[in-house]
C-alpha cells in the first residue's frame, strides 16, 4: 500500500511554508517533506494535528492506495 497525501495542496493554498507548517504541528521540516512525498507514515496525533491546521478530516488529507507509487 502507498500513502497518498494532499498536504502540499492544502499547505500551498494556505500560503504556508513547509517550515511554518512543521512549527505549527511540532514537527521538523524534513518530516513535512517526507509526508508530502509519501515517504513517511505519520502518527495518528501528527495526522490529526495537520488536519486541524487546515480544518479538514484526516481522511481528506491521507489515503492509502493499492499501488506502491
Amino acid at each position: 500500500m502507498a500513502l497518498k497525501t494532499k498536504i502540499r495542496q492544502y499547505r500551498e493554498k494556505a500560503g504556508l511554508t513547509q517550515s511554518a507548517l512543521a512549527e505549527m504541528v511540532g514537527a521538523r521540516r524534513e518530516t513535512i517533506v517526507h509526508l508530502e512525498n509519501g515517504k513517511y507514515n505519520p502518527s495518528l496525533k501528527l495526522a490529526m494535528d495537520i488536519a486541524a491546521v487546515f480544518h479538514v478530516t484526516v481522511e481528506e488529507l491521507f489515503t492509502f492506495t493499492d499501488d506502491e507509487k
